[in-house]
C-alpha cells in the first residue's frame, strides 16, 4: 500500500469546497497521513483570547486538501476509511461566539434574547490518561473528559462548479459536524466532479452530537485515512458505516432550523 505524508504549508489551506485546485494526484487505495490546523486558524490560543477580536470568519475551517482522486468521475462512490486520529497539539479550545450556534440568534434566525456571553476555554490534553481537561470560566467546576477525535469537514467538490464554504455542510459532506466521523469509520460521498477533490479538517479532540454553542473542542489533528474508489453508485447523501450500524447524517443550516424538516 502507498503512503503519502502531507503537511499543508499555511499558504496552501483551503477554506471552500471547490474552487480549489488540487494539492496532489492520489490513487485509490493509498493510505493519507495528513495534518490539519484547528478551525480557528490557531487564532484562539488562551482563555483571553475572544473570536470577536480574534477570528475571521473568512478563514475558518482551514482544510487540508484538495486531493485529487485518479479515475474517480462524476456517479461514482469515494470511501474515506478513517484509521487513525490523533490530537497534533497539547491543547484544544472551544468558544461562544456572538451571534453564531444553536444556542443563540444568528444571522439566519432572529431571536428577541441577547447573545450569549462570549467567552473561550482551553483544554490541556492528557495524552497519557487519554482526557482532555475542563476548567469552568465561571465558577471553580473542574472535570476530565475522555479524549474522542473526530472529524468535522471531510468532503468533495459539490456538483455543478459551485463553491461552498467550509462552515457548511451539504450532500457533498463538508462540515457535517457529526462525532461518528472518527478512527474505524467508513464515510461514502458521491462523487460530482472528475477527481472528487477529497478535503478534510475541523479536527475534534471531543463533542456532543453537534454543536450546540456553534464550536466544540477543537484542535489541530494528525489523521490516517485510506481513500477507496467505487465505481458507480454514488449516494445522494454522505452514508456512515462502523462495525455497528449504516448512517445517514442528518445535518443542515442553519441547525436550529432543522427541525422543521423531520
Amino acid at each position: 500500500m502507498d503512503i503519502v505524508e502531507f503537511t499543508p504549508e499555511r499558504s496552501q489551506y483551503v477554506y471552500t469546497f471547490g474552487g480549489a485546485e488540487p494539492v496532489m494526484r492520489v490513487n485509490p487505495g493509498t493510505a493519507l497521513a495528513l495534518w490539519s490546523e484547528d478551525a480557528y486558524n490557531h487564532a484562539l490560543r488562551s482563555v483571553d483570547d475572544l473570536a470577536s477580536a480574534k477570528l475571521d470568519m473568512r478563514y475558518l475551517n482551514p482544510q487540508t486538501g484538495p486531493f485529487y482522486i485518479v479515475g474517480a468521475e462524476a456517479g461514482d462512490t469515494l470511501a474515506v476509511h478513517i484509521v487513525s486520529l490523533t490530537p497534533a497539539r497539547s491543547w484544544g479550545a472551544s468558544a461562544t461566539i456572538p451571534f453564531f450556534g444553536g444556542m443563540t440568534s444568528t444571522d439566519r434566525t432572529a431571536m428577541l434574547q441577547p447573545a450569549l456571553p462570549e467567552a473561550t476555554w482551553i483544554y490541556e490534553v492528557d495524552t497519557d490518561a487519554s482526557t482532555v481537561g475542563f476548567q469552568s470560566r465561571f465558577g471553580d467546576f473542574e472535570v476530565a473528559l475522555p479524549l474522542a477525535p473526530m472529524l468535522g469537514t471531510v468532503g468533495v467538490a459539490p456538483a455543478g462548479s459551485e463553491v461552498r464554504s467550509s462552515l457548511v455542510p451539504e450532500r457533498f459532506g463538508g462540515n457535517m459536524d457529526t462525532p461518528e466521523m472518527k478512527a474505524g469509520t467508513t464515510a461514502y460521498l458521491g462523487v460530482n466532479v472528475e477527481g472528487a477533490l477529497l478535503s478534510i479538517g475541523d479536527g475534534h479532540y471531543r463533542q456532543g452530537e453537534g454543536e450546540a454553542c456553534g464550536t466544540a473542542v477543537e484542535g489541530a489533528m494528525d489523521s490516517v485515512i485510506i481513500v477507496e474508489l467505487i465505481k458507480g453508485g454514488g449516494p445522494l447523501w454522505p452514508r456512515l458505516e462502523n462495525d455497528d450500524y449504516w448512517m445517514v447524517v442528518g445535518s443542515s443550516r442553519p441547525m436550529e432550523d432543522s427541525w422543521r424538516s423531520r
